[in-house]
């Protein structure tokens, strides 16, 4: 795992080209803190930071092709991220006259491209972002992973573009302003929703996930090689329940073998939930990987009760590892850690902007950091809730059957989250902004192109209407998440269940068979039956843990008096009046939900990222 960064100019490179993609680079030093390279052509810069996972001692980056000393370099390649199936594809490339340097994925997907192509994505099993340069043709692809787990943005204007694994390095460049319009401020006070290819900074964009983008003289042109919104109207290759179950076991079983493949320490995060036991389960199982490292994350606080959500975790997480075998540490944050200021201030960094969930965003960051401390790759559980239909969302009638994102609807199913959001904004900037009528027209937009047979129930439709929302508009969100506040720490996290082939299965699955047995998810739980304890099989969904700690939500009402007393530009445009008065938000910051003093989180953390970043808001 690595950061990219780097730019192409037609009009050719000015002479501080060298400097501008080191000062770009250096923003993601902790994203790849064991090596850094810089290559410049007449019109292009491509600029990376390494993490070392696969073949350590080599596969340096940016990567040339021919690679030879003396030979005029034609391709030039900048790659975030892994490639799990890249033996197979090198054996494949070695028959076809291909000879190879190192035993890294980079060289293979450099390989890969000069003898396919755009096509060579097609057979790429991974997640990654990658540039590709075409110094003979001028000519510059960006790409990203099927599902978008490794971050891609870019800032095109003319004969221009620059790009960037996270959003810091673009803004380094000098010819780009920090800037947010009214797109951008709709984004950022709608938190819970991401919005494909967008970013609230004016003029970047990101890449969409399964999607080349292609720079030339010719302007820019993109192809869209994967989108769940194909898949979802597809009824379903297994004949039964049975077969179902049997295919997706095989594939966990594959997907998992190949994303333990590292020459660095690797672990599992471990809640004691379904999904990331399973994965635990069947990591630990692998010849050669016994007694894999666990982390769960806990919280101090004398005052925790029996059913409370963290200790709920520690306990399944406990048994679940011990059923398992794994090497199981139970991480322990105290609520003085997590209030601290700076380790807000390093989330928002993380994240370059505002959006978040408060201490569910601190406690992953320093989860990530001692994890940090013992392995350098991590297996989640990620992303079976949204293809599987875990969430309650999917299944309480108001948040089905809303006229929006089930998430958002006014219902008790995500906590009156989007709600408890819009009631701490301006209601003039509300206005200004046409929230309810942008929702609307993107709610629109997103089930717009679906396609489903007549034969389906109403219920069926709905329920295939929701998974794509999910995978398409909040699982984004969540993997943007997990990237950026475990590549803030240097640590790379893998996903399985967003492996394209078992989201292919899983999404073309019925309502009926994804909860078979009467059980949201119950052909997973069917599936891993015989690798996790009963009490761990048959547990209810439980989200992430938030800190009970009430001198917690106490530190929070200080902290909010203070920025209060001297707030930054720009905040009181943003929050309404009632919310920034003296004691405005110290019941919202003693609430406890199912995201804890979520009100006045939000508030803090646009006071840190206005204060970091002093952005020009066009309020």
């Amino acid at each position: 795992m690595c950061g990219i960064a780097g730019w192409v100019d037609l009009s050719g490179l000015g002479p501080d080209a060298q400097a501008i993609a080191e000062r770009m680079n250096d923003e993601h030093v902790r994203r790849g803190p064991d090596g850094s390279g810089i290559w410049l052509s007449r019109y292009a810069v491509l600029a990376h930071r390494r993490l070392s996972v696969i073949d350590i001692e080599n596969g340096e980056q940016p990567m040339l092709f021919p690679a030879a000393p003396g030979s005029e370099t034609r391709w030039a390649l900048t790659y975030n991220g892994e490639l799990y199936n890249y033996r197979e594809l090198r054996s494949e490339l070695s028959s076809r006259g291909h000879r190879f340097r190192t035993s890294s994925d980079t060289e293979v997907v450099l390989a890969a491209w000069v003898e396919w192509g755009t096509r060579a994505v097609e057979r790429f099993n991974g997640i990654f972002a990658l540039s590709v340069w075409d110094d003979r043709e001028e000519t510059l692809w960006l790409v990203r992973d099927h599902l978008g787990v490794k971050p891609l943005h870019y800032f095109h204007d003319g004969e221009r573009l620059i790009f960037g694994s996270e959003a810091k390095s673009i803004l380094a460049h000098p010819d780009v302003v920090t800037a947010i319009d009214e797109d951008g401020l709709r984004q950022l006070v709608l938190p819970l929703l991401k919005f494909p290819g967008t970013n609230p900074y004016r003029g970047i964009s990101e890449v969409l996930p399964g999607q080349v983008l292609e720079f030339s003289r010719r302007g820019v042109r993109t192809i869209r090689y994967w989108d769940v919104k194909d898949l979802v109207g597809r009824p379903s290759e297994a004949k039964d329940l049975g077969e179902a179950v049997g295919q997706l076991r095989a594939l966990l079983d594959d997907t998992v073998t190949r994303q333990t493949i590292a020459d660095v320490p690797l672990c599992t995060f471990l809640s004691g939930g379904l999904d990331s036991s399973a994965v635990t389960a069947l990591a630990n199982g692998l010849p050669g990987r016994g007694g894999v490292g666990s982390f769960s994350v806990d919280f101090a606080d004398a005052s925790d009760t029996a059913d409370s959500r963290s200790a709920l975790d520690r306990r399944f997480a406990r048994e679940a590892a011990d059923h398992i075998g794994s090497r199981h540490s139970n991480i322990v944050l105290d609520s003085a850690l997590l209030a601290r200021e700076d380790v807000r201030d390093a989330t928002v960094r993380a994240r370059d902007l505002p959006n978040g969930f408060g201490d569910l965003d601190t406690s992953l960051l320093l989860l990530c950091r001692e994890v940090r401390k013992h392995a350098t790759v991590a297996l989640s559980g990620e992303a079976a809730d949204e293809l599987l239909g875990g969430y309650l969302w999917f299944h309480e009638p108001r948040a089905v059957w809303a006229d929006t994102f089930p998430w958002i609807a006014d219902s008790p199913a995500h906590g009156h989250l989007h709600q408890r959001v819009l009631g701490t904004i301006d209601p003039g900037l509300a206005r200004t902004l046409r929230l309810e009528e942008y929702l609307r027209d993107e709610y629109a937009t997103a089930l717009g192109g679906l396609t489903f047979d007549p034969a389906l129930s109403r219920e069926e439709r709905r329920h295939r209407e929701i998974i794509h929302l999910a995978v398409s508009y909040f699982l984004p969100m969540l993997l943007d998440r997990n990237d950026r506040l475990s590549m803030a720490n240097g640590l790379e996290v893998r996903v399985p269940f967003t492996d394209h082939r078992i989201v292919e299965h899983l999404v073309t699955m019925s309502q009926q068979v994804h909860n078979a047995g009467g059980r949201e998810k119950g052909v997973l739980r069917d599936a891993v039956s015989d690798l996790l304890p009963v009490g761990v099989l048959e547990r209810k969904k439980s989200p992430y843990p938030t800190t009970p700690d009430p001198e917690y939500a106490r530190t929070l009402e200080r902290q909010l008096a203070s920025v209060l007393d001297d707030p930054p530009d720009g905040l009181a445009d943003i929050f309404a009046p009632q919310v920034l008065a003296p004691g405005g938000l110290a019941d919202s910051a003693r609430s406890h939900g199912l995201v804890s003093n979520f009100e006045g989180e939000v508030v803090l953390n646009f006071a840190s990222w206005l204060r970091q970043y002093s952005p020009k808001l066009a309020i």
